[in-house]
């Protein structure tokens, strides 16, 4: 006799998403699901023959059933304080944006009135957390009609009694005020040259890369705060179909976080964990390894940067910037220490990933994975995070060494005529930026994820298949795959993520419309479902 099914998903339009190489994307009606894994998809009626009495049946309405997203780049606690602090993403000025700081800092007041500033702790605390700070994350200039970075100026006007910080959405730029910079000046006049900009030799208050760790480090949340961050990304997760995502982590509490969840049963998405190469001893030392852990949390890659950021004009370029004639960038980490960390990570036996930006960090990157690797660096599956700007060497290279390319589709929005990268790069480098066409069609592993710019998936999958430039559009299957089977491949996952396949794990999210038929407008798409381990954690039908 067979055993009933926990669940079943009905009447809908089931898209396997499965590999062409295994039949290619099946079309069902239906998902049996038990014991958190499918058991069987097909006609609803064939399905219907899987339930019991205690078999819970959820009907679908013609909605579209797609493997679970998995987001292969971001940092979940960024995204929480979005949600926590001030929203910068929605101010289309500098006054926009200082009066969301103006508001936050009422808050901020009103908190420590009523005995409830953040970090205030219980015996979970650290001393560490924001605290006095008023704080606002993801502002992006490229957008407003006044283009340029905020000011000291600008963030004294929010307050001059509290240190105020607003950093750009790529987390390569920051501004504070007067009272921050009295604060740091010992630290930031040790600061890396050209990273703290100056204006009739006064701190402008913008800070670029390595000046703004202190920064980072000061209002980095206890562990109080970070699981209160945690939940609130989680619950953002759950609504926009995330059924799994790589966090990037860097002297953090979220590991700690994301382990309690788990033992409580209360963790709404996998995680997978790669650690800042600076941890690597730490992480030697207590016994992670790359793919260990539980069915929820595990231990990915060790993580380095190479370059910074096109907005910041500290991406490593090979040719000077279109805008600024005399700078090619910065290395956030030189070549020669990038070829220590790899090799020390690739050595212990743990996966690598580093992010690289300009065509000079990319060709850097293989140049450090290609050294270290005794063995094929596909086995490894070393990985690129970003790969905004890469020639046809590059591609060949990676196609040839098996390195993923873990890529942010939702940077394409600043690939428009007249956007952030025609004004860094000027128009024929433009056309030649995020090329996953060519990539693909080189047979490069191709992995999504967002950075957190934003953290939504069908917006990725809708810059991917609405490009710029069209001859690197893809189609509507071969950006959801990026963003399931691809995102899966580069965390050892494509064994039980990714596609909706009898043995896998009943990741599942359900779509209003279908992409295939609003392919010019998929980013607003509402998801009506999400479903981890066969669990339902969102339901908006």
């Amino acid at each position: 006799m067979t055993e009933a099914a926990d669940r079943i998903f009905v009447n809908g339009e089931v898209h396997t998403l499965a590999d062409p190489d295994d039949g290619g994307d099946e079309v069902a009606e239906a998902v049996a699901v038990r014991d958190g894994a499918v058991v069987r998809t097909g006609r609803t009626h064939d399905v219907e023959l899987l339930a019991g009495v205690d078999t819970d049946v959820v009907d679908l309405g013609g909605r579209v059933l797609l493997p679970g997203f998995v987001d292969a780049h971001t940092h979940l606690t960024t995204v929480g304080r979005y949600l926590v602090h001030a929203d910068l993403s929605a101010a289309d000025s500098p006054g926009a944006a200082v009066d969301l700081l103006a508001e936050r800092a009422a808050e901020v007041e009103r908190e420590e009135s009523g005995g409830e500033a953040a970090g205030g702790g219980d015996e979970a605390s650290d001393g560490r957390g924001t605290g006095e700070w008023v704080l606002g994350y993801g502002y992006d200039e490229s957008t407003w009609d006044e283009s340029r970075y905020l000011t000291r100026a600008d963030l004294d006007r929010v307050s001059a009694e509290r240190p105020v910080a607003a950093f750009r959405e790529d987390m390569h730029v920051a501004a504070v005020n007067g009272v921050a910079l009295d604060r740091f000046a010992e630290v930031l006049a040790d600061a890396p040259d050209g990273t703290v900009p100056t204006e009739d030799g006064e701190p402008t208050g913008v800070l670029l890369e390595a000046a703004i760790d202190p920064i980072y480090r000061a209002v980095e949340p206890d562990r109080e705060e970070t699981r209160a961050v945690v939940e609130a990304a989680l619950d953002q997760c759950a609504e926009r179909g995330i059924t799994g995502f790589h966090d990037m982590v860097r002297d953090s509490h979220a590991p700690r976080v994301y382990r309690d969840l788990d033992a409580a049963g209360e963790l709404t998405a996998r995680v997978r964990i790669n650690y800042w190469s600076d941890h690597l001893d730490a992480v030697r030392e207590v016994g992670l390894a790359t793919n260990a852990g539980s069915e929820f949390v595990e231990t990915g890659a060790i993580k380095s940067y190479t370059d910074g950021s096109l907005g910041g004009r500290t991406a490593r370029l090979s040719a000077p910037y279109a805008d600024a004639p005399d700078e090619t960038g910065q290395w956030v980490v030189d070549p020669e220490e990038l070829d220590e960390a790899v090799a020390a990570a690739t050595e212990a036996g743990f996966q690598f990933t580093a992010h690289a930006i300009g065509d000079e960090a990319v060709d850097a990157v293989l140049d450090a994975y290609e050294d270290a690797s005794e063995t094929d660096a596909g086995e490894a599956r070393h990985r690129i995070e970003h790969v905004e700007l890469a020639d046809d060497d590059a591609i060949a290279r990676l196609a040839e060494t098996g390195v993923v390319a873990s890529v942010q589709p939702n940077f394409l929005k600043w690939a428009g005529e007249g956007g952030l990268y025609e004004e860094r790069l000027g128009p024929e480098r433009t056309a030649e930026t995020n090329r996953y066409r060519d990539m693909l069609d080189a047979g490069v592993e191709l992995a999504f994820g967002s950075d957190g710019m934003p953290m939504d998936p069908l917006v990725g999958v809708h810059h991917a298949v609405t490009a710029p430039a069209e001859p690197q559009r893809l189609t509507v299957t071969e950006a959801l795959r990026a963003y399931t089977s691809g995102a899966a491949y580069a965390g050892f996952e494509e064994d039980r993520l990714g596609t909706i396949e009898p043995g896998k794990r009943a990741d599942l999210v359900a779509l209003d419309d279908s992409p295939w038929e609003a392919s010019d407008a998929i980013d607003d798409i509402d998801v009506a479902l999400t479903v981890v381990d066969g669990e339902v954690v969102f339901d908006d039908r």
